[in-house]
């Protein structure tokens, strides 16, 4: 039986000057403009179709602050597709108290490279099914890494490998995304979130050879995220990466492309989803 691929929205959750919590978009993690209300988005995208929706507090791991859970409740009650949560998880407390908060999954990034024994921890604890472990991942183009591929640069086939960074894409960790991929794999991840700080935002497309690089190394399951500009770009990185779920944020937000319409689109041309 085939699996079907799934489509994902998400929201990039932040606190305004009010201090209210606000969905933002931006370009390269940076820039970021104000895009609606994480409540009423996560009632628009259950509604639509999409097949899990994802919440990132977008600085909690900067600010060295929890995940606000009681957004994440509220969100909760209008999303009746699985929901992922990922921003400050650095415990299993964090865990325990964001999956009782409503969410299905927990994304942890900044928390697992700097203590990889809280994914073992936390599959154990949880199951693995519970635990997505979130890379934001940066081209290099010098001899730091482990696992090269061709890429385009500039009009030219060059190589290049790809660098975890950590808060908000802010730092750089020196570890191959790869590597850490496989690792956090067999530390027991439910699944991967590959982020691209290089095509954050831009809607060109998404980092093709970076997801399939990933997807290349694990049986784990992979989500592709950041630069989608379309359905075109979805079918590009099913078919080429062979990633088993699209994420996207501003083409959804800004009502450019619907759920439904994406999902027709890839249905039209064989690639398996859930209409």
């Amino acid at each position: 039986m085939t699996l079907t691929k799934r489509i994902v929205p998400c929201i990039d959750v932040d606190v305004d000057e009010d201090g209210e919590a606000a969905v933002y978009t931006g370009v390269n993690f940076e820039n970021l403009e104000y895009s609606g209300d994480p409540v009423e988005m996560a009632r628009k995208y259950n509604e639509a179709g999409a097949d899990e929706f994802v919440f990132l507090d977008i600085t909690a791991s900067a600010e060295g602050r929890e995940t606000m859970l009681d957004t994440v409740s509220a969100v909760a009650d209008e999303c009746f597709i699985p929901l992922t949560v990922g921003g400050g998880i650095r415990t299993t407390d964090d865990i325990k108290e964001t999956l009782r908060a409503g969410a299905d999954k927990v994304s942890i990034n900044s928390g697992a490279i700097e203590r990889p024994e809280l994914i073992t921890e936390g599959a154990d604890a949880f199951g693995s099914q519970c635990i997505v472990i979130s890379v934001d991942a940066r081209r290099r183009f010098d001899d730091g890494g482990d696992h090269y591929v061709e890429v385009e640069r500039d009009g030219e086939r060059t190589e290049c490998w790809f660098e975890c960074t950590v808060k908000g894409g802010r730092e750089g960790t020196g570890r191959d995304v790869v590597t850490w991929a496989t690792e956090a794999e067999e530390r027991g991840a439910g699944e991967l979130f590959v982020n691209s700080i290089d095509a954050d935002g831009t809607k060109d497309g998404y980092d093709v050879p970076l997801t399939g690089a990933v997807c290349d190394a694990v049986s784990t399951p992979v989500i592709a995220s950041s630069g989608c500009g379309g359905p075109g770009d979805m079918e590009e990185v099913f078919a080429e990466a062979n990633a088993d779920a699209g994420l996207a944020a501003s083409v959804f937000h800004f009502d450019e492309f619907g759920i439904g319409e994406v999902k027709r689109y890839l249905d039209e041309r064989g690639i398996p989803v859930r209409l």
